[in-house]
């Protein structure tokens, strides 16, 4: 926490200030139905992030199926006997 504060460059007295003009702004009813809402979004996020993670591990994980060759000729019919020729 005090990483983000740092690169925020906010100490405690500055952190005390902004949350008082958060309440005052938008009352102490909306703060929690932010807080849904943000908990929500970010559990969604996660959800998603991991559904993610692990299509790609199983995608790495199951060898993909060969598709079957066809031979040129069916093995269980006879060859054609070709064109036919008439003898007048």
């Amino acid at each position: 926490m005090n990483a983000i504060l740092a690169v925020l460059g906010l100490g405690g007295g500055e952190l005390v200030l902004v949350l008082v003009v958060i309440l005052v702004l938008f009352g102490a009813k909306r703060i929690p139905e932010f807080a849904k809402g943000l908990g929500k979004g970010i559990s969604e996020f996660k959800k998603a992030s991991r559904e993610v993670t692990d299509a790609i591990e199983n995608e790495q994980t199951t060898p993909t199926p060969k598709a079957p060759t066809t031979p040129a000729t069916p093995q269980n019919q006879p060859p054609s006997p070709g064109p036919e020729t008439k003898v007048v």
